[in-house]
């Protein structure tokens, strides 16, 4: 099956010598659902934009659906979605007048699709966009990305700034509408619950790479946390060359490390290697794990 959205050796920088993307490499299915994860300002923005051919790479390339974004950009947005948390529309448009622009953009609108949102959401066609909420106006913008039925959803940090009820509103939306219509969704989101109840599949970003490209059950039962006392491991470098390693930083006096493999894995690796008494391992929350990987004070990626 040839991949939906296909990404090469991404490098992008907006500073010189700076790289914000720095060989991004990675690929989706049809029908697939992944979560993108990283810091502010690790890329994710960045790497949808050049996906939709608003930027453009400094080196390496982008397929979607097989096509250049940067030649094929209206085949192209013809049969994807787009829903960014800075997405701006006409303030003094009226909702109507912004759905019935893109019903006239795309030939494969649904009405049957926007009627069925319109009802859930109970906006008024005749509303302002200036005059709606925040949580309003995004339910627009996921109704004009979604009513044509497009092959790949991209979500930018969609449902930032809504309280809880409008963002659970928000993504169980977007989940219904996949499993109905085969989409395949990118998101990124900083609420790792929205991840963990939307994705199957996290992709996290870091220091301009991919530093883990895990299904989402295959990162709860296969990567870990290690704790060893510093005073066994004097240095992080006997760590980071153990093999599964992908991550180590100083926290007080222990040495946090991640790991690929299961903590009885991990431990009897670490006890092989470095010999050192008081190692612990454990699975961690999707949260912790995050902040683990792109935490302040961390030594060098494995």
């Amino acid at each position: 099956m040839n991949p939906i959205l296909e990404f090469h050796g991404i490098v992008r920088s907006f500073r010189r010598g700076v790289p914000v993307l720095d060989g991004v490499t990675f690929s989706m299915q049809p029908g697939e659902v992944a979560g993108l994860l990283g810091r502010n300002g690790a890329g994710k923005t960045t790497l949808m934009r050049i996906s939709l051919g608003m930027l453009y790479p400094h080196a390496g390339w982008v397929r979607v659906f097989g096509l250049s974004p940067l030649t094929d950009p209206v085949s192209i947005k013809q049969r994807l979605g787009y829903v960014a948390e800075d997405q701006v529309r006409p303030p003094r448009s009226r909702v109507a007048d912004i759905i019935a622009l893109h019903r006239h953009l795309f030939a494969r609108w649904d009405v049957a699709i926007e009627g069925e949102l319109m009802r859930r959401f109970e906006i008024s066609p005749s509303a302002r966009i200036g005059n709606l909420s925040k949580g309003q106006a995004r339910q627009v913008a996921l109704l004009c990305a979604v009513c044509h039925r497009p092959e790949l959803l991209l979500l930018d940090e969609p449902a930032g700034g809504l309280d809880p009820s409008a963002r659970r509103e928000f993504l169980e939306t977007s989940i219904q509408l996949l499993n109905r219509e085969g989409t395949a969704i990118l998101f990124s989101s900083h609420h790792m619950h929205d991840v963990e109840r939307m994705g199957g599949r996290v992709i996290m970003l870091d220091a301009g790479k991919v530093r883990i490209d895990s299904e989402l059950d295959e990162l709860r039962e296969h990567v870990c946390i290690a704790l060893v006392p510093r005073s066994s491991a004097p240095d992080s470098t006997s760590i980071e060359e153990a093999p599964g390693c992908l991550r180590v930083r100083p926290v007080r006096d222990d040495w946090h490390a991640v790991f690929q493999g299961s903590p009885e894995e991990v431990e009897l690796r670490l006890r092989a290697r470095i010999g050192a008494d008081g190692v612990r391992c454990s699975r961690v929350p999707l949260e912790e794990l995050f902040i683990e990987m792109v935490g302040a004070g961390r030594g060098k990626g494995a």
